[in-house]
């Protein structure tokens, strides 16, 4: 009998403990929700894009993979300086197929020799 009275005793304190923790937790709220993992920074604003940046680029993981918002801002600034890349890579292609067509051969002989 001794025995059931302790058992229903500390049956009775852990229920109390656990109402007074749910319940009544003091002033202050329950645990707020934990700010989610951001991306800080991850691409240089200041300059051109190299190699090592994009290499170095890790997203945060977030409850279902990762933040699409973080990955989508970082693909476009990707996208758009490629471009940019591109469109000056292929200016200066044509501005030295134009200075090779308009360059005399060694051969042929140039304006200032009189012929």
């Amino acid at each position: 009998m001794l025995m059931f009275l302790f058992l229903v005793l500390a049956l009775a304190v852990v229920v109390g403990a656990v109402t007074l923790a749910v319940v009544g937790g003091g002033e202050s709220a329950p645990l707020q929700d934990a700010a989610p993992e951001r991306l800080q920074d991850p691409l240089p604003a200041g300059r051109p894009l190299h190699g090592t940046d994009v290499e170095s680029l890790r997203f945060p993981v977030a409850p279902r993979g990762y933040r699409m918002a973080d990955v989508d801002d970082a693909l476009s600034r990707l996208a758009a300086e490629l471009g940019e890349r591109d469109a000056r890579i292929a200016d200066l292609q044509s501005a030295l197929a134009g200075a090779r067509a308009v360059r005399p051969r060694p051969d042929e002989p140039g304006p200032e020799d009189g012929r």
